[in-house]
């Protein structure tokens, strides 16, 4: 009796560790999918800046636009000391950020350095996870690709779901994304006198979320389709040592 709950525990935890190392893999891809959608290519941005006449609203020529799109990508990752460049805006030479500006976008540089960080833990996570399960010798060839196939159809559902909501009113949850991970209101800027928001309508940021989105939806059926190999391929290797056993 003691044996055979020794064992159902040891079912349970090579489980939850399956679950765990699953969930630090999407949160990896979740991740990467945001930044090779925002780093992957800077046609992107001049794309985006054509299709909503950004150029007209700033006064400016592309080459400046793009000049100063990379100086503040460059910061965002922490390549930069401070958000500060001279460029020529509305026929003057002048810092394209002002203070509001270099508030808000400091603490956006530390949401994208905290997850890079999140991602190398959950790397690390997903390792010692797989680790573990090799070492108390789980059947972790079978049990994760299975295990993460349940756990990314999840996630799956909610990106489906995400991405139909956001269609049908982005606004709603461009803010209450705002609400969330800001304690104040200096997000929210006036056309008027931040070029920022000119460079960046709201129409960008819904434009980046599809493109992060569909990044993230190849990475989960990617990983799903390599999965539904791994687990084709133990299945056959079964059914030949079966053959041999007899």
């Amino acid at each position: 009796m003691e044996k055979t709950a020794r064992s159902g525990g040891m079912r349970w935890l090579h489980r939850i560790l399956a679950v765990v190392a699953s969930l630090g893999l999407i949160l990896a891809g979740l991740i990467t999918s945001f930044e090779i959608a925002a780093y992957g290519s800077w046609s992107f941005y001049e794309e985006e800046y054509r299709k909503y006449d950004v150029q007209s609203a700033l006064d400016m020529e592309m080459d400046d636009i793009m000049t100063v799109t990379r100086y503040m990508m460059s910061y965002l990752r922490g390549g930069e000391e401070e958000l500060s460049i001279d460029v020529k805006v509305e026929g003057e030479v002048q810092d394209f950020f002002n203070e509001q500006d270099r508030f808000h976008m400091g603490e956006v540089q530390n949401l994208f350095l905290g997850g890079l960080a999140l991602r190398r833990g959950a790397v690390i996570v997903l390792l010692l996870c797989v680790a573990v399960l090799v070492l108390t010798k789980g059947d972790w060839k079978r049990l994760l690709p299975r295990i993460y196939q349940i756990t990314m159809g999840v996630f799956l559902a909610v990106v489906l779901v995400g991405a139909l909501l956001l269609s049908q009113d982005f606004n709603r949850y461009f803010v209450i994304f705002h609400h969330i991970f800001f304690d104040n209101d200096l997000w929210i800027f006036d056309p008027a006198t931040d070029y920022m928001i000119r460079m960046l309508p709201e129409g960008f940021f819904y434009d980046m979320t599809m493109r992060i989105g569909t990044f993230f939806l190849v990475f989960l059926v990617g990983t799903f389709l390599i999965c539904a190999g791994w687990r084709k391929l133990v299945s056959v290797s079964d059914k030949k040592n079966d053959k041999k056993d007899k």
